[in-house]
């Protein structure tokens, strides 16, 4: 019977395409069951609203389900189930990390591999410049004389550190090629594994 067919497939569908309200965090979000369950059927989301009551989700007086978290974090989640692409209004930091802590909460997984790449790529390069006279004798004057000053592992390439008192500093595997440690007092220093290739000493 095609008239029953009909119906069959539209009670089926029906039950994807309802509307549901929920109350996230005190701010109302009206979206479709399909939204919540399709882009990411394993989400916690998609397992909440798959099936009607099947978690036994809690509801407010109006009918809303409860979802007790920050419906500004919430909100670019849902538009991402949404659209499939990631919509944040003006002040929400996207690359910072609480839109992404909101996608583990919920387990969005295409979200989180997205924001995790964003994130990663907003991230300044290290800095491996060479550090300056200038620098180095600042972070001197700022140690006492009696405190270990480690340097492991910094770039000191090219600098003119002649003269200095540089005793008891920790350069451990730090690049001192080049440098020009003439008259340096280096009583006690670390320098295992430096690399003094070129250096004056």
């Amino acid at each position: 019977d095609p008239q029953g067919d009909g119906r069959a497939q539209e009670e089926l569908t029906g039950a994807h395409t309802d509307w549901l309200t929920l109350n996230v965090g005190g701010r109302y979000f009206t979206t479709t069951r399909s939204t919540l369950v399709n882009k990411e059927p394993d989400s916690m989301l998609a397992h909440m609203f798959k099936d009607k009551d099947a978690w036994g989700n809690k509801q407010d007086p109006r009918g809303a389900f409860l979802i007790d978290r920050s419906p500004e974090y919430f909100e670019p989640i849902l538009n991402y189930l949404r659209h499939g692409q990631l919509i944040v209004n003006d002040g929400i930091n996207l690359l910072g990390k609480w839109v992404l802590e909101e996608a583990r909460f919920f387990g969005i997984d295409s979200l989180i591999e997205h924001l995790e790449t964003a994130i990663k790529n907003s991230q300044p390069a290290e800095d491996h410049s060479p550090i300056s006279r200038k620098e180095f004798v600042r972070f001197l004057l700022a140690t006492p004389t009696k405190s270990e000053l480690r340097c492991q592992g910094l770039n000191f390439s090219g600098a003119d550190l002649s003269r200095l008192d540089l005793r008891y500093i920790n350069f451990k595997m730090a690049n001192l090629s080049r440098c020009n440690l003439a008259h340096a007092n280096l009583c006690c220093a670390n320098l295992e594994r430096a690399d003094l290739s070129g250096a004056v000493l």
